[in-house]
């Protein structure tokens, strides 16, 4: 095997090895966060506000750098406004997958 090749087996190994990692915490988090929405949410906000003190930016997945990170406190569907219950939803804020 030529140090090209394994130079290339390894950086695909190490790739691969994050993308799982990724994945296993990404899922954790989100069942953290649907346990424990509250704590979730006073955490998150408490984040982004030691990043805002610092000057770093915050971007959305269209690259705004401001988006409406959070949720609505309600929601409309046709005519009737509901309220969030919590649940999945509210659980995924800041997630990542």
């Amino acid at each position: 095997m030529s140090e090209t090749d394994r130079r290339v087996d390894t950086a695909v190994k190490q790739a691969v090895r994050q993308r799982n990692y990724r994945r296993v915490r990404d899922r954790a988090l989100r069942r953290l966060a649907n346990l424990y929405p509250d704590q979730y949410r006073e955490l998150f906000e408490e984040e982004r506000a030691k990043d805002e003190a610092q000057d770093k930016v915050w971007l959305d997945i269209t690259g705004r750098t401001r988006s409406s990170v959070g949720l609505p406190a309600t929601y409309t569907t046709g005519k009737t406004a509901k309220r969030f219950s919590g649940g999945q939803q509210e659980g995924q804020l800041g997630a990542e997958g």
